[in-house]
């Protein structure tokens, strides 16, 4: 049986995806076999692996830094909000259909740890050593006793747990003290230290401080990763955009030609995969913004209407705020729009959807001569094929079927003018094909932009990776994460008062107390009706059966 460790954080954002993907690099370049995990994710920014099955991006983005296939055991499950109470759920890589919050965490997320340890059992038979990633904060104590991703999978794993805290944003000490505090006791003594994430300045002015903070709890802080610029890693809960900004923080290299490009991205609501516009920002010249206004698009070279979890939601935002009728006017004018999945299926005839919204036939911008129906089985691919005379490759994931009904053929979609469509995810990230893209971008435009000859967007990928592996490498304990990756928590450490409260009538109302081991089928949950019933796999030599989840009327 392998070692493990999970990182969780004081919060959302605290940086656990990129520490988690840090350790995991770090690790692979030491000689160790490593896989990242995940139990349960929120996200709207998602991956197919070669399986077809959908996962997060974040844990696709770890699995490279550890140098090994994305597979649906190391993301198990997947929420994709479809508003503030809802989102669909994805199980071992398939959906298995809507679910109301109150719903999920009224007992049904509790019965799926049987399925959730399975997947980290079979990893840990596979690989020396598994990175599992918390979610949001292991201290949400109204969650607790349905938990199944922080101190949930850690009790079941008997994993230690490192807490990171984003110093950035303020507190950190106040909250690596009160996520300890509220833990209860059995759970504490998985929590093994802290980790400072994103410092910036001297850190011998923050020792007092580290040194205070052992005192109180008797845990170390493994480390102090200092502030990076620059990292364009994905992500998975938030978009890292102050908006009319710049794609996260990355630097503006000078164009290779005499103009820059200026794209606009269309801030929809419920983006899904932002990450589509990476490649673009990487490239030495182009400025990419998110925007939210009609006026913001008239200096864009290129505009861009990207996926979305809510396409007739996103197409009533583009409207109510005249960024519908600014994009119909740039495809009068000749300017370059670029619809991407739901995007794309914005800038159609028509929609029908009685799957996503249930709002039946709704009139798109009519920008492209394509028609819209919106299937209960998802489509999920790893397509590959060329356009503009290059190769590329990309993958699926959406619910609308297009039909097609004339402009020039452009990957699945089509093309009419200036205006391009398309459901592949990531076809940007094939470089000679961006580049010639590109070239068709300024030539409309009547920019004298000239693609850089030599962009590639694995290798930047990949040295961002190493930059991860190189912060926890220079700034952090590794010696004594490694100890605690092999050997566990430190025996011995002390209980934080107050621990967790109780848990209310009929809970556990002990401290440290676990709720019971879930069943592998459980009952109560309702079957959904054969026609949205997914199938869904189990791990390589599970004994479980499937779990279905009923689709809630809400």
């Amino acid at each position: 049986m392998s070692g493990g460790l999970l990182v969780a954080g004081t919060t959302s954002d605290a940086g656990k995806s990129v520490v988690t993907a840090g350790i995991c690099r770090w690790l692979v370049r030491r000689g160790v076999k490593v896989a990242p995990f995940k139990a349960q994710n929120m996200s709207l920014n998602s991956f197919v692996t070669r399986q077809g099955a959908e996962i997060g991006r974040a844990q696709a983005m770890q699995a490279q830094a550890a140098r090994v296939e994305p597979s649906a055991l190391m993301n198990p499950v997947l929420l994709k909000p479809g508003g503030d109470r809802s989102s669909q759920v994805v199980l071992m890589g398939k959906p298995v259909g809507e679910m109301s919050a109150r719903g999920y965490h009224g007992g049904r997320q509790e019965a799926l740890l049987g399925t959730v340890t399975d997947c980290l059992e079979e990893l840990r038979s596979t690989y020396d050593a598994v990175i599992c990633e918390g979610a949001g904060s292991p201290a949400e104590i109204n969650l607790r006793r349905t938990d199944i991703v922080n101190m949930g999978i850690a009790r079941a794993a008997r994993f230690p747990v490192l807490v990171v805290g984003d110093i950035d944003r303020g507190g950190v000490f106040a909250s690596f003290f009160g996520t300890t505090a509220l833990l209860g006791a059995e759970d504490q003594a998985l929590v093994a230290g802290y980790l400072v994430n994103k410092f910036r300045g001297d850190v011998s002015l923050l020792e007092p401080g580290l040194d205070m903070l052992y005192g109180l709890t008797g845990r170390r802080t493994y480390g102090v990763l200092p502030y990076a610029h620059g990292l364009g890693i994905d992500e998975e809960d938030g978009l890292r955009v102050s908006m009319r900004g710049a794609v996260r923080e990355s630097v503006v290299a000078p164009p290779h030609g005499e103009d820059v490009l200026r794209v606009a991205v269309c801030a929809v609501p419920l983006m899904s995969n932002f990450t589509d516009v990476d490649a673009l920002a990487a490239e030495p010249g182009v400025v990419v913004r998110f925007v939210d206004r009609a006026e913001e698009l008239v200096d864009a070279d290129l505009v861009i209407v990207p996926g979305t979890r809510g396409t007739v939601k996103a197409l009533a935002w583009l409207r109510e705020r005249g960024l519908a009728q600014a994009l119909v006017r740039r495809a009068a004018e000749g300017r370059p729009v670029l619809g991407i999945c739901g995007g794309f299926q914005v800038l159609g005839e028509r929609i029908e959807d009685e799957v996503e919204s249930r709002a039946g036939v709704v009139d798109g911008l009519g920008l492209l001569p394509v028609r819209i129906r919106f299937d209960r089985d998802k489509t999920l691919a790893r397509p590959v094929g060329s356009a503009l005379g290059e190769p590329v490759e990309g993958y699926e994931i959406h619910h609308g079927v297009a039909d097609v009904r004339g402009g020039e053929p452009f990957l699945d979609g089509c093309r009419v003018g200036a205006v391009w469509g398309t459901h592949w995810h990531g076809s940007l990230e094939s470089d000679a094909f961006r580049r010639r893209f590109l070239v068709e971008v300024a030539r409309a435009a009547g920019r004298r932009f000239v693609p850089a000859p030599d962009t590639s967007f694995g290798a930047l990928r990949e040295e961002q990776l190493d930059r991860l592996g190189d912060l926890v490498e220079e700034h952090a304990d590794t010696d004594a994460l490694w100890r605690l990756i092999e050997g566990g928590a430190p025996s011995g450490l002390p209980f934080v008062p107050p621990g967790a409260p109780p848990l209310g009538a009929g809970g556990p109302e002990s401290r440290g107390a676990a709720p019971d081991p879930a069943p592998r089928s459980p009952e109560g949950l309702e079957m959904a009706p054969p026609e949205r019933r997914g199938e869904v796999p189990r791990p390589h030599g599970s004994g479980t059966t499937d779990v279905d989840i009923h689709e809630e009327a809400l």
